[in-house]
């Protein structure tokens, strides 16, 4: 199913297989490190793919012109007697931002996870994506809880620094085994070994003219 507004030009689909690498770079371009990373950390080709392959109908992307807007991947999750929404990802292209592309793409999935019986909604963001917050708070969403998340330097973990310097011993020891030089056989002491020892000398026989 499709969704084509003539008024403004964006047209709503299924996400196609076509979509994924376009899906995934747009995503890659809006979840950075420096400004969510949280969201950096956990997006992948993996995270489109999946979707992709498991719940078709609630992958849904936006064009206008043949340009893609935006994207919105979904799941249905069914738990003892309810039955969930769950709003994984939403990426809008900075040029059609604050053009109605998010809105058409959330109203969209949710109307379909409604006729598949969902009966409650969930979407999770960075808190630092206040943007985003505030456009959920809009659509309908409420009852904010934060989820903290830890992390910690493995560079001063004291396991960290004991590999590090086993991997430079083993450097080392390698390092010096190609460095020692080659045995050689010892050099012989007489001319008679010489003969004995080289099998390309050749005696010469001795003739009645020497004798």
């Amino acid at each position: 199913m499709t969704n084509f507004d003539e008024s403004d030009l964006i047209y709503v689909r299924e996400l196609g297989i076509d979509d994924i690498a376009p899906v995934y770079h747009l995503g890659e371009e809006l979840f950075t490190s420096d400004l969510y990373p949280y969201l950096y950390r956990t997006w992948d080709e993996w995270e489109v793919i999946g979707l992709y392959n498991t719940d078709p109908e609630y992958c849904l992307v936006a064009e206008t012109n043949g340009e893609l807007a935006g994207f919105i991947l979904g799941t249905i999750i069914t738990k003892a007697s309810w039955t969930y929404g769950y709003i994984l990802w939403l990426g809008v292209n900075p040029r059609f931002q604050r053009q109605g592309v998010a809105d058409k793409l959330v109203d969209k999935v949710v109307s379909r996870m409604i006729e598949d019986g969902a009966r409650f909604m969930l979407v999770d963001t960075d808190p630092t994506n206040t943007a985003a917050v505030k456009f959920f708070n809009r659509k309908g969403f409420g009852n904010i809880r934060q989820h903290i998340f830890l992390s910690m330097n493995l560079s001063k973990h004291p396991h960290y620094g004991r590999l590090i310097d086993y991997e430079h011993q083993k450097a080392e020891r390698a390092g010096y085994r190609r460095s020692r030089p080659a045995i050689r056989p010892r050099k012989s002491d007489g001319v008679a070994n010489e003969l004995v020892l080289n099998p390309l000398v050749k005696e010469h026989p001795i003739t009645e003219e020497q004798k």
